[in-house]
């Protein structure tokens, strides 16, 4: 038996959800007094490290205000010389295992997680298996056993090791199985799981929101024309495309991915799940539940079981935050020393990028996640939770700024294509320059005939709604800041055919929606024109 499985043999529901989800009734004093206590635990565990002393010096806070005001903000330039050749004798000890980011142009962050943090980081794993699964307070719709489809790339990204771990100390059958899913491609690795899903059923759904979009609208069309094979001709396999059949003649429609796997819930994040939200649902037959987290501390926060924003932890790493305003006077000038609050010190309705230290004697100190938050409520009093609620805007480093007026994210200008209502495939977004003006180029692929100049004042007008900056640059620049490059149909799967060709991983097959590489978008419009040429 492993070692959370216990708790679900000996305890009741009540306790069950006091352990898991306890945090939840807490005062936003009492989340500070723990916030503070972990953090001064923190200190004196790293300070004698060779990483805590590059970064705290040879003096120790004895305070948390100490520890803010001596302690500098970083970054990962402050710790890359000895994470990235993972040196651990500058660490407290040696870690549990590596982690690494997604990446940029073939750079990783590694970060190294201790063995102290993966308890309570699983705890929280549980957590959110038990929010995602309840309507109301107090229930407990999981045990030991729970089946998972993971679409997310496998360990040593992020969320691969955060399953790993998870299934060291939680009895949890990962779908397709990580020992063999870590040699797959990722396309095998899709088509894998959901075979082994189709005969085995599945309770849970990890996925990113745009592949469970586009999964959900691939396996509908498929199951239109099943061919017979030995895997269809598995007794359960029958027996359950059998029942979505039936379910989707009584309801006079074609069989969708709901019909065949009743989930009890989809974890996804990022931006764009507002955007996908709808298609996942209807697919799906069920909400996404949106959590927030990073590869330097894999979860940071979840919704509780009303969903009106994401909750943060109070004890997996120290939070601080860095308002908006502050930003914007650091992105002028990189001398400016930004200042931050915390957590009970934050604002309805404003926006913060998080920084984080972290406890249980990983390294990261003032960490600058560049990650852009918004608290959208101090409390729900309906769910009596009286902590923060928070929603994910943005990357602050995949923005796009026009005429220093007005500051784009993904979720903006993703939301503005959206909501024009035309069909498309995808897109990506980059500043460009006519003289010494920048605008906002889109390269983007469509399912229908139109006008490139007609999406352009699309996208401005709906930009116009989305952000209250940006009604008037127009007036200001004396220009539409938009500019639209249609691409053939076919052109973003090419792409991605070729990175898959060439051994790319889930999260560089497709290049980035905000600031893509000028190497990527020559690519794009190298594949374009073969695209014209061989429909």
């Amino acid at each position: 038996m492993l070692s959370e499985d216990k708790y679900f043999k000996t305890l009741t529901k009540d306790e069950l959800w006091q352990r898991y989800c306890g945090f939840f009734d807490l005062s936003i004093d009492d989340f500070m007094d723990i916030q503070k206590e972990l953090l001064m635990d923190q200190i004196e565990i790293v300070s004698d490290s060779t990483l805590g002393k590059k970064i705290m010096g040879n003096e120790r806070p004895r305070t948390v205000e100490e520890f803010r005001r001596m302690v500098p903000l970083t970054t990962y330039a402050d710790y890359e010389p000895y994470l990235t050749q993972q040196q651990e004798d500058v660490l407290v000890a040696k870690p549990y295992s590596w982690c690494h980011s997604a990446g940029r142009g073939g750079f990783f962050k590694w970060i190294p997680y201790s063995r102290e943090f993966i308890q309570p980081l699983v705890r929280r794993m549980l957590t959110g298996c038990i929010t995602a699964t309840a309507k109301q307070r107090g229930q407990v719709n999981i045990s030991p056993g729970l089946r998972f489809l993971v679409i997310t790339p496998p360990a040593p990204y992020a969320t691969g090791s955060l399953f790993k771990a998870f299934t060291e100390l939680f009895s949890c059958q990962v779908i397709p199985p990580r020992e063999t899913a870590e040699y797959m491609e990722f396309q095998e690795r899709i088509q894998t799981g959901f075979q082994i899903a189709l005969r085995d059923g599945v309770d849970a759904i990890a996925g990113i929101a745009s592949v469970m979009a586009k999964m959900g609208e691939v396996l509908s069309s498929k199951t239109q024309g099943i061919k017979f094979s030995r895997f269809i001709a598995h007794p359960k396999v029958i027996l359950r495309l059998l029942r979505a059949w039936l379910r989707a003649k009584r309801e006079k429609r074609t069989i969708l991915p709901k019909d065949l796997w009743p989930v009890k819930a989809i974890w996804t994040g990022g931006v764009d799940v507002v955007i996908y939200k709808d298609d996942i649902s209807h697919y799906w037959g069920i909400e996404p539940y949106e959590c927030y987290g990073c590869s330097e501390s894999v979860l940071l926060a979840l919704p509780d079981w009303n969903r009106r924003g994401m909750v943060f932890f109070p004890d997996l790493v120290f939070l601080e935050f860095i308002p908006y305003e502050e930003e914007l006077r650091w992105q002028e000038d990189r001398d400016y020393k930004p200042t931050t609050v915390l957590l009970n010190e934050v604002e309805e309705g404003q926006s913060y990028e998080v920084v984080i230290t972290h406890l249980y004697g990983m390294p990261l100190l003032r960490y600058r996640t560049r990650d852009l938050i918004r608290i959208v409520a101090l409390r729900d009093a309906e769910a009596g939770v009286a902590l923060p609620h928070v929603e994910f805007q943005s990357r602050l480093d995949e923005t796009i700024n026009l005429g220093g007026l007005v500051w784009l994210d993904e979720k903006m200008v993703w939301q503005a294509i959206a909501n024009t209502g035309i069909q498309y495939a995808d897109w990506s977004a980059c500043k460009e320059y006519e003289g010494n003006q920048g605008f906002l180029r889109i390269y983007l692929e469509l399912k229908e005939e139109r006008e490139a100049a007609e999406i352009e004042d699309l996208i401005d007008e709906q930009l116009k709604g989305i952000e209250v900056t940006y009604r008037d640059i127009g007036s200001y620049l004396g220009l539409q800041p938009v500019r639209v490059t249609l691409l053939p149909p076919g052109t973003f799967q090419r792409y991605m055919d070729e990175k898959m060709q060439e051994g790319a991983d889930l999260a560089h097959l497709k290049p980035s929606h905000m600031g893509a590489p000028e190497a990527a978008i020559r690519r794009l419009l190298q594949l374009s024109e073969v695209t014209r040429e061989r429909p």
